[in-house]
């Protein structure tokens, strides 16, 4: 009984964890023309924790709390501007594991995120050729699909410590942009009618409990 007990899997139904995402993106960007320009992809960072439960061998349910910042680079009539938004991300995902126990779960993950806008800034470079300014005004909350891809590798024997590495991507739904402040012809809205979608890698912690 006792080489039976010590030869059994490991049977952990919750799981908490620790990541870091670093995260590209690229926005449709209004100019000052009243044109659309896209935004050079540029790399941002995320940092967050997870708690999970699983509720079968193959099927768990993951939720997790990201703090990420997203920044993009353009230029409009000689004028380099760089936008810096900060949000505060809840994924809720559904997720489809290879085998939780395994010492290699593979898994599928994918469901709502509900974002929290924290900061947006935007940065100009003229050269004394700015002629209209450019207003960045983000709506408080986002939503999206979040979807993705990855891997837990056990790194001990009991599988107590994971090491998680993956792929993220979200899908904005909801225009991020707040045209409601009345504009004048010297200043204009960045950001209308803008979605924000990201592609993410990440690499992480989890312990099974």
């Amino acid at each position: 009984n006792a080489q039976s007990s010590d030869n059994s899997e490991p049977n952990h139904n919750f799981q908490v964890g620790v990541r870091f995402m670093p995260t590209f993106t690229a926005l449709d960007l209004n100019t000052s023309s009243g044109g659309t320009v896209k935004g050079d992809v540029t790399l941002g960072f995320g940092a967050g924790a997870l708690i999970g439960v699983y509720l079968s061998e193959h099927i768990g349910i993951q939720g997790e709390f990201i703090y990420s910042t997203l920044s993009q680079e353009y230029n409009d009539v000689d004028v380099s501007r760089k936008i810096k938004l900060t949000y505060f991300n809840v994924p809720l995902l559904f997720t489809l594991n290879s085998g939780k126990s395994k010492v290699i779960n593979l898994k599928l993950v994918a469901g709502p995120q509900i974002g929290f806008n924290l900061k947006s800034s935007i940065n100009i470079n003229d050269n004394g050729n700015n002629t209209s300014e450019a207003i960045v005004d983000v709506k408080k909350s986002d939503f999206g699909f979040a979807y993705g891809a990855g891997a837990d590798i056990a790194l001990n024997k009991k599988h107590t410590i994971l090491l998680s590495l993956g792929y993220r991507g979200v899908l904005g739904l909801l225009d991020i942009g707040n045209s409601s402040k009345s504009s004048t012809s010297d200043n204009y809205y960045v950001l209308e009618r803008t979605n924000i979608n990201t592609n993410a890698a990440y690499i992480g912690l989890t312990f099974p409990m």
